[in-house]
């Protein structure tokens, strides 16, 4: 059922996608005002418009005059058609912001479909379109936004196969993911995990159990492979995106070695070359002359190396990083944004080396506001969990339907682990997080009427 057969309109979803767009639309302004455009484009950002533009300028997806084989088109594409073109940062911003107002409407969709309660939908588009990480990355020029409205219209799709048991709606599930991994290549195996989860929830009837993950599978490998056929005959590299073996080189194997050491992550990491091509022709000299597949192999070979020497290490740095995406407020990013937050080397540049306890009596010490910020949204973040926890289990949703909401979020969670993890990494589960909140704190309502009204019927 959609949203228009179950509450006769989109008059609930109104408000919360207004609300959405207010909020997005004010931050837009006043870090304009406050810091320009600078913020809105730092960080990864110049990574994913310079290939943008040679594409769209010269047909040839490259960087430096190399094939880019690091980032995906997906997002480029979309920043050089949103504005970024002719240099417009802030009709890029409207654009995504556009696009975020979209995912609050999903979202009460995808509610609509996983909970029998007519308001649940409602509460879950008021729950995101307030949800600090997606306000915050609306607003700045990297691909967290468009990724998660392509993630949520596979979900949705998803979620009405299993209302339906209509095959149409896999194909579009499939269509959908396809952009949306070419956006953020971290789907790339979410197709398999979804496949699998399809020979389990898809309906009984029809052979729906076979035909559902075939087709899944059938109409996304072929784009996939075709891009890293294009790698493979451009550098010799045969993998989809090039940043796995960096992540691994860089951070994840020098996150083991900096355990191992008893030193920084950083230290490590300058001694690896990183971070960009001339630390790293520094560091490894004799490699000058290699493409760019030859030194991609040997970062995979040395981290494996290493990792496969110390796996209990590796596992306890993947799963600390884990409790970063999963719990980080994100408090900087907003202040950032807001030119107020302090200037380097100001504050703790990582807490996973330089503890927790320290670094949060540090910013408490030195930074009492910023600290006040960072505890209103982790109670926030923690309070969501609660509720998504309830909803999980108490709110009375399709059993199936609850199991995928609880195993997109588990997936985005384990594989975005690791030294490289930051917060950000999470917005991709505030969706599934929203959703079932909004089901545990419909029932916690409902259970609270109960009992302040003896013998009343249940809302």
């Amino acid at each position: 059922m959609t949203i228009r057969a179950r509450r006769g309109g989109w008059s609930g979803i109104w408000a919360p996608m207004a609300v959405a767009a207010l909020l997005r639309l004010g931050l837009m302004l006043a870090a304009w005002l406050r810091t320009g455009t600078a913020v809105m484009t730092q960080g990864d950002t110049s990574s994913y418009l310079e290939p943008g533009r040679s594409l769209i300028l010269h047909g040839y997806f490259a960087n430096g005059g190399l094939a880019e084989i690091d980032r995906t088109p997906g997002y480029p594409i979309f920043a050089m058609l949103a504005g970024m073109l002719s240099g417009n940062v802030l009709l890029a911003v409207t654009v995504q912001i556009v696009l975020s107002v979209g995912s609050v409407a999903l979202l009460g969709r995808i509610a609509d479909h996983v909970f029998p309660d007519r308001s649940a939908g409602v509460v879950a588009a008021w729950l995101f379109a307030c949800e600090p990480i997606s306000i915050v990355y609306s607003v700045r020029l990297m691909p967290e936004t468009l990724y998660v409205f392509l993630l949520f219209l596979t979900i949705e799709r998803a979620l009405a196969f299993q209302v339906r048991g209509k095959l149409a709606a896999v194909a579009a599930a499939s269509v959908a993911l396809v952009p949306a991994t070419f956006v953020r290549p971290v789907s790339y195996y979410l197709f398999p995990a979804l496949a699998l989860g399809l020979v389990f929830t898809a309906p009984r009837f029809g052979g729906l159990r076979w035909k559902a993950p075939v087709l899944l599978l059938v109409i996304a490998i072929p784009s996939l492979a075709a891009w890293q056929v294009r790698n493979w005959i451009e550098t010799g590299y045969g993998g989809f995106s090039s940043i796995v073996e960096k992540n691994l080189y860089f951070f994840q194997s020098a996150e083991v070695t900096a355990e191992t050491r008893q030193v920084s992550l950083g230290t490590v990491q300058k001694g690896l070359g990183y971070p960009d091509e001339a630390s790293y022709l520094a560091a490894h000299p004799e490699q000058r002359t290699w493409g760019q597949a030859a030194r991609l192999r040997f970062m995979r070979s040395y981290a494996m190396e290493i990792l496969s020497r110390h796996p209990w290490l590796y596992l306890r740095s993947h799963l600390a990083g884990v409790g970063v995406v999963a719990f980080t407020p994100c408090a900087a990013e907003w202040l950032q944004l807001l030119g107020v937050y302090p200037k380097e080397p100001a504050m703790p540049r990582r807490i996973l080396n330089e503890g927790l306890l320290g670094s949060a009596r540090y910013v408490l010490l030195e930074h009492p506001a910023m600290a006040a910020w960072m505890v209103l949204l982790e109670v926030y973040l923690l309070v969501l969990y609660g509720l998504a926890i309830r909803g999980l289990f108490a709110g009375g949703g399709s059993k199936k339907m609850l199991l995928t909401l609880a195993g997109v979020a588990l997936y985005f969670l384990l594989i975005s682990g690791g030294a490289q993890a930051v917060g950000r990494y999470r917005l991709p589960v505030m969706g599934e997080l929203c959703v079932l909140a909004a089901g545990g704190l419909v029932t916690l309502c409902r259970t609270q009427v109960s009992k302040s009204r003896p013998g009343a019927p249940e809302l």
